[in-house]
């Protein structure tokens, strides 16, 4: 079941992993190594966490990279029904 429009992923990172340790962009995206425009786009919901960032993320928060990539699909499925009565799909069926 879909959660009602769940927050991007950037957010999650930023309320419950940074803010709390007290981290700025840039000392976080050094501790992820990776570029701080990498990260703040991903905080700022401009870009997705990919499969690598969800282990970087998994390593430096002890989390499971799963988890990260979950809220990714979550939030982008969501996204994605929004529009479903636009899609123009035929439906297939045996003959």
């Amino acid at each position: 079941m879909l959660m009602h429009n769940p927050p991007h992923p950037g957010e999650i990172l930023r309320e419950l992993c940074l803010e709390p340790l007290g981290l700025t962009v840039t000392a976080a995206a050094e501790a992820l190594g990776v570029s701080r425009k990498t990260l703040s786009a991903v905080l700022n919901g401009k870009a997705g966490i990919s499969p690598e960032m969800a282990i970087r993320l998994s390593i430096a928060f002890n989390t499971s990279a799963q988890s990260w990539l979950n809220q990714q699909s979550q939030y982008e499925l969501w996204h994605a029904e929004q529009n479903r009565k636009k899609l123009r799909v035929k439906r297939l069926v045996a003959a």
